[in-house]
């Protein structure tokens, strides 16, 4: 009798069973299907999802889909549909039982040891979860009713709209130590039942079992299939011990491998492409109101590993955000950590940071949404979090301390498993060190940063910027008293085509490659992740950006005057000849439309490369700003002079190959 049945092209089980659900989904959540698949057809990325040839059609056009948020591929050739198991079974010819042994091993999971307890145990937990959803139905009811008021008026206060909370399931805990003992009774469970769940505190020294969640307005927890797993409670007393409470750990609930929200979240995600995590779940709620339903939190931990890979499974680059002040810095910095020996190509963290004193549920209450989507706007990559956790860290005014950071920074950067990302992490961060010691390795200039607690004037030597700067009347005698002088650019950087932002004229290497890009779209669909990370100044060239990877999604050939009429009918024909202006001279022949192939693909590189390198400046620029706001410091100060310069330097350059291609 077979032990699986396929139902839509997904494996299921029936009597008797080899396999439980929860195995099966322990293989699905380390492989994702392009993983699986990718060994035997050729995939290439496409918009959120993979294309490539049929594995069970000869094509020579493109028609099978694989779509690893929602764990499935779909032909559209022959209507094949299914998941990993399917996939095996109907190309190699396997018998389930075979599949599933081929991928457990695989995905590194222990195949299950035969055992006629199984079964047995497999309706303990179907059990366990009827037990906590009818605990969530009380949670509800209770809310809803006469001892409910306080809770409900919590709610009301918090602004929370009766339609979240039915979206959420919110509900409330009555101030009993045995409601949920007695009604959990009354649906046919036993003491033990309640206490294994986590819904009763119990043990050898408490004789009478109570209940765990009492006066709280209650938060279900479910796992990415929707059931109900656990619960977190908000304290209404002020004076309880314990302001959020969660369940324990159960035969149900691991709290470092869910994510509060992850099972609505993962819609939401696929069809925004980003997920977005944030600390508590009244922050969730709050973010789901104002149209952010790709929000989920960690449950009361640090992230951890599992929860990396399950936010992975949902977007390749979530956005991390936290507070503003030390404790969000720190949370960052361990995320970090985490997230480092697990970069795979195309996948990493980015994160951002509310201004201090705010939370998502402040910000979004007091300024909408669009003050949190400009927090996520200016999401930063983890290479930069992890530089300037580096930078900040101590005082590299030796040569030996120099040594120090070099040597730091090449352990960590080792921690990365895969050898591609780790080059590119080695090169990066090479490149800020270059750049923040000033371009050459014997130079004074950016490698200064006080003792911890030092602030100038307060004692030992005082290093004043190069320059003449530190000279009686000049600009780095005392930076404290100079805030104005330090805020603004020089005359030649205001008005450097380079560096320009948010004029009428786009900054001119920013509308460089996007000219090339549109006259040769190719560049788009080779260099797809790269473009899609251009930080651009100008809102108007991120805006036509986001419109030329659009219509490449959902294209499969482009030419350069079909891609101007498409982008005429979305609106951004505009922008389109506000880029035509900008290119007014004729040196950088590569964006032209009838360059040759090498020259497009050596300038193209050359070009980013020294857009990304001003980029970085820009965002350094922005940091050593925010540390002279904090500290006053010189050595902040000269760093941001340090920037400046080179700032202006590259603008220079940029003019006088301006100024020659003209006179040419």
């Amino acid at each position: 009798m077979p032990n699986h049945l396929t139902v839509g092209g997904f494996v299921t089980l029936s009597e008797p069973m080899r396999f439980s659900p929860h195995f099966l989904d322990e293989i699905r959540g380390r492989l994702s299907v392009s993983q699986v698949v990718s060994r035997s057809v050729s995939l290439k990325k496409k918009g959120r999802e993979w294309v490539g040839l049929s594995p069970f059609k000869t094509e020579k056009t493109p028609s099978f889909y694989v779509n690893d948020q929602k764990g499935f591929y779909h032909c559209f050739a022959s209507g094949e549909h299914g998941d990993i198991f399917t996939f095996l079974m109907k190309t190699e010819g396997l018998q389930f039982p075979e599949a599933v042994e081929r991928l457990a091993q695989d995905a590194g999971v222990p195949m299950p040891k035969p055992d006629v307890r199984e079964e047995a145990r497999e309706d303990e937990r179907q059990r366990h979860y009827r037990l906590l959803e009818i605990a969530a139905a009380f949670f509800e009811e209770s809310l809803a009713g006469g001892f409910g008021v306080e809770a409900r008026r919590y709610l009301d206060k918090r602004g929370v709209r009766r339609e979240t909370r039915a979206k959420f399931r919110l509900g409330y805990a009555p101030n009993s130590r045995s409601a949920m003992k007695e009604h959990l009774a009354k649906a046919g469970f036993t003491v033990p039942e309640m206490i294994l769940t986590g819904m009763l505190i119990g043990g050898d020294d408490i004789p009478t079992p109570y209940d765990r969640f009492r006066d709280r307005v209650m938060f279900p927890i479910a796992d990415m299939k929707g059931r109900i797993i656990a619960f977190g409670g908000r304290a209404l007393d002020a004076n309880a011990p314990a302001k959020y409470l969660n369940s324990p750990e159960t035969p149900l609930f691991h709290k470092g491998h869910n994510l509060y929200n992850g099972h609505q979240a993962r819609g939401a995600s696929h069809s925004k492409g980003r997920i977005v995590v944030v600390e508590g779940y009244m922050d969730v709620v709050a973010l789901s109101e104002a149209g952010f339903n790709e929000a989920v939190a960690p449950l009361g931990t640090a992230l951890t590993e599992p929860q990396v890979q399950l936010l992975w499974r949902m977007a390749n680059e979530p956005i991390l955000c936290f507070d503003g002040d030390s404790a969000g810095r720190k949370a960052a910095h361990r995320a970090v950590d985490t997230a480092l020996p697990l970069l795979k190509p195309g996948t990493s963290l980015s994160f951002a940071f509310l201004p201090d004193g705010l939370d998502p549920d402040d910000l979004v209450r007091q300024q909408g949404a669009a003050a949190i989507e400009h927090v996520f706007a200016r999401a930063k990559p983890l290479v930069e979090v992890l530089f300037e956790r580096e930078w900040a860290a101590g005082d590299w005014s030796t040569p030996e301390r120099r040594a120090r950071l070099e040597q730091q920074i090449r352990e960590l950067t080792g921690k990365i498993g895969d050898q591609g990302v780790r080059g590119h992490y080695e090169r990066d961060l090479r490149g800020r060190l270059w750049a923040a010691w000033g371009g050459r390795q014997g130079s004074d200039v950016g490698r200064f940063k006080p003792e911890q607690g030092r602030r100038a004037g307060q004692g030992g030597s005082r290093w004043q910027p190069p320059g003449g700067a530190g000279k009686r009347g000049g600009a780095g005698r005392n930076p404290q008293a100079l805030p104005q002088q330090r805020a603004n650019a020089s005359a030649s950087l205001k008005n450097s085509r380079l560096v320009a932002a948010g004029g009428a004229e786009p900054p001119y290497r920013e509308a460089l490659l996007v000219a090339a890009m549109m006259n040769h779209p190719e560049l788009i669909e080779e260099h797809a992740e790269e473009v899609a990370g251009l930080a651009f100044s100008s809102p108007a060239l991120t805006k036509l950006r986001d419109a030329l990877l659009s219509l490449q999604a959902h294209e499969n050939f482009l030419d350069t005057a079909t891609l101007r009429t498409q982008l005429s009918k979305l609106g951004v024909g505009g922008i389109v000849d506000l880029v035509d202006r900008s290119i007014t001279h004729r040196c950088d022949k590569f964006a032209e439309p009838n360059s040759d192939r090498a020259e497009v693909d050596a300038g193209w590189r050359h070009a980013l490369g020294l857009h990304e390198r001003q980029s970085g400046l820009r965002r350094s620029l922005e940091v050593a700003e925010r540390a002279w706001h904090e500290d006053r410091s010189e050595e902040a100060f000269a760093r941001i002079c340090e920037i400046k310069r080179q700032l202006e330097h590259m603008s220079a350059d940029d003019q006088q190959g301006f100024e020659e291609s003209r006179r040419a």
